[in-house]
């Protein structure tokens, strides 16, 4: 069976290679597609711009996003996601550093799955993403999603 990819959206370079590091020794396998903003985010998802070539039935299993972002921000991603039937129940894992009362209301309301503030000891940021690992792409049982056939809503 093939591995399911995560959708990393961060800006940070310094926290992008932190992810990474994190999920090589967490050992999950996972390929990790990263989005450097939000514009690149959503035309992965969606299949448009430099990404119109992809296969738009081949959703990534898991987005990791980051609130503070260039072109267009975590929040309205987060938004877009949600408003589209084919990304619609996309598991939304909001990893920053805010850790602002309203970015978290935002966040949930706006349909997080979860809201996870970055920790700056990488001991815990390891023990993080393997946590987060193991629960969201072992334990969790996932919404079978649309492939590719669905109207914007």
């Amino acid at each position: 069976m093939k591995n399911k990819t995560i959708l990393l959206v961060e800006d940070n370079r310094d926290d992008e290679e932190f992810t990474v590091r994190a999920f090589r020794k967490s050992r999950v396998k996972n390929e990790l597609v990263v989005a450097r903003d939000g514009a690149e985010a959503l035309d992965y998802l969606f299949c448009t711009g430099a990404y119109a070539n992809r296969n738009p039935g081949d959703l990534p299993q898991l987005v990791l996003l980051d609130l503070k972002l260039p072109k267009v921000d975590g929040h309205e991603v987060l938004r877009r996601i949600r408003a589209d039937a084919r990304t619609a129940l996309l598991p939304v894992i909001i990893l920053t550093s805010s850790k602002e009362e309203s970015d978290l209301v935002k966040g949930y309301s706006s349909g997080a799955n979860s809201y996870i503030v970055k920790p700056v000891d990488t001991e815990q940021f390891s023990a993080c993403i393997q946590q987060l690992g193991l629960y969201w792409l072992v334990l969790n049982e996932a919404v079978p999603l649309p492939h590719g056939s669905g109207e914007s809503t």
